[in-house]
């Protein structure tokens, strides 16, 4: 038998510790990689608007845009003016343009210190004195090739010029001291695009009126877009720019809630077809407005059914917080004039805990049926109220209170006054009483009866399981069994053919009967034939 040399441990210890070292090596290298700064996105989105250009894929676009929101919290003038300079090589009349929006970039403020340099000999006087010679020589040799690669350097296409006039727009408005730059630059922008018309610069269109109108809103002349807005509209639809369109019905209809025109935002939305193409949040945006409309309308379901849209639409409770809170805010109350109670857990949401407590007090006034505890609710965040536009829908509440009041009143006395209806549910007089009680009866929120004469409202006890009611309650069910079980019937299926057989068999049966006939006719029988019996 072979003998085999066995290692010794020390070996295995080494290559325990060259396997720890290639784990922390590797380690090391999956380690995350720093956020790019806000230049180095600027010109990676860039990139991507010139490849949705030659690609004609508007994907791409769509990416760059969707880093609009966090990318224009982090620019500032330097970003913007070397961002500007690192993507227009050349010093074209474009780039002119875009500087000339931008104030020069501050000088640093502090000095970087210098440590002093040491006396130098006279051995190393001469080698220094040659260097400093050579360095010129050296900075014209390094020039000539960069002014060969700018002037090689290609033209941006004019897509990034409006993305980078998006950018400074939306720079402006974080100040109010520029909101008037920033509106003469948008319809700047706004007179280039239409004289470029070009359908891959869409996307990037949208974005820019919906800047533009942000900044009338900022200004306060919100009014003003209107025209501007209808006119643009027009030509999206005759271009059939759905991206463009569909944000400027939005912006529309923004103007005309902002100004509490809910009829003429009624017709535009009666007059104009929402693209189905639209993005996601476009259509967010649409069905909280028609939302609002329809819950001003009275029309309680149909805002219902928008405000849901409008939530499942949305993006992200922590990516929109704003929007999200807004929503909810009219879906509590629109829930509310349904005559539904919200769900509990929708209160103890994170980002909408804060944001609905007022709502949630209401909430309860409503649930309990007091209305002095409603009434001083309504006025505690009466302030609140109006900031979110929904005041006018929350003083409707106000008989919905009153009905929850007189159901548990109801479900509590057999027989009470009008005048202890007035102090249970605070109301003003007597004749109110009656008359909320007399709706109330009328539209069967409440079984019973008022009794004019004595002043009194008698209340129907508990149903009995007899009566009228039951007995129709009973015949509508049997109906319902019966017609089930003759559309069974004409549900069944039949073998194929079956009744032929039957009609064979029955014609057989009458040749049979015929030719007996005939043979007593013709006396061809015998007894034995015909039986004993004849």
């Amino acid at each position: 038998m072979a003998e085999v040399e066995m290692k010794p441990p020390a070996d295995k210890k080494e290559e325990k510790k060259d396997d720890k070292n290639t784990e922390k090596k590797e380690e090391k290298e999956e380690a995350p990689k720093a956020p790019p700064t806000p230049v180095q996105e600027i010109k990676s989105n860039v990139v991507l608007i010139e490849r949705a250009v030659a690609t004609l894929e508007p994907r791409f676009a769509h990416r760059v845009l969707r880093t609009l929101t966090a990318l224009r919290k982090r620019i500032d003038v330097a970003v913007l003016r070397n961002a500007i300079e690192e993507v227009f090589v050349k010093d074209t009349p474009t780039k002119q343009s875009l500087l000339s929006w931008l104030p020069d970039a501050p000088a640093p403020t502090e000095a970087m210190e210098v440590d002093a340099a040491p006396p130098a000999s006279n051995a190393d006087a001469a080698p220094a004195a040659s260097k400093a010679d050579a360095a010129p020589a050296a900075s014209k040799a390094d020039a000539a090739p960069a002014a060969s690669k700018a002037a090689a350097a290609p033209e941006p296409v004019p897509d990034v010029d409006i993305y980078f006039r998006l950018l400074i727009m939306h720079h402006f408005m974080a100040s109010s001291s520029t909101y008037g730059k920033a509106l003469e630059l948008g319809h700047q922008t706004i007179e280039k695009m239409q004289a470029l018309n070009r359908r891959s610069m869409d996307p990037i269109a949208a974005k820019v009126w919906y800047a533009l109108e942000r900044a009338y809103e900022l200004g306060g002349e919100l009014s003003d877009a209107r025209p501007l807005f209808l006119a643009a509209q027009r030509t999206a639809a005759l271009r059939r720019d759905d991206e463009t369109q569909a944000s400027l019905i939005n912006r529309l209809l923004r103007s005309y809630l902002h100004y509490s025109l809910y009829d003429q935002a009624d017709k535009l939305v009666s007059k104009t077809t929402f693209p189905a193409s639209a993005g996601n949040p476009q259509f967010a945006r649409y069905h909280y407005y028609l939302g609002r409309i329809k819950a001003v309308q009275l029309n309680y379901s149909a805002a219902h059914a928008n405000l849901q849209q409008a939530i499942r639409r949305a993006p992200a409770a922590k990516l929109a917080p704003g929007f999200y809170q807004a929503v909810h805010k009219l879906f509590v109350v629109v829930e509310l004039l349904m005559g539904d109670i919200p769900d509990r857990g929708l209160f103890r949401h994170p980002v909408l805990e804060k944001a609905l407590t007022a709502y949630f007090d209401i909430v309860k006034a409503v649930r309990t049926g007091s209305l002095s505890q409603f009434q001083t609710t309504l006025a505690k965040h009466a302030a609140q109220f109006e900031a979110d536009r929904t005041f006018t829908l929350i003083v409707r509440l106000r008989q919905n209170v009153i009905k929850t009041g007189i159901r548990r009143l109801s479900l509590s006395y057999s027989r009470i006054s009008l005048r202890d209806i007035c102090v249970k549910l605070h109301l003003d007089s007597e004749e109110d009483a009656e008359y909320i009680v007399g709706k109330a009866i009328r539209d069967g929120v409440i079984d019973g009866r008022i009794v004019h004469e004595r002043g009194w409202m008698e209340c129907g006890g508990q149903k009995s399981g007899y009566g009228p009611e039951v007995a129709d309650v009973f015949s509508r069910r049997i109906g319902y069994c019966l017609e089930l079980h003759n559309q069974s019937v004409k549900a069944m299926r039949f073998p194929l053919n079956a009744h032929r057989k039957e009609l064979a068999a029955a014609e057989g049966a009458r040749e049979r009967e015929k030719e007996l006939a005939k043979e007593i006719q013709e006396g061809d029988l015998d007894e034995e034939d015909m039986g004993g019996e004849f």
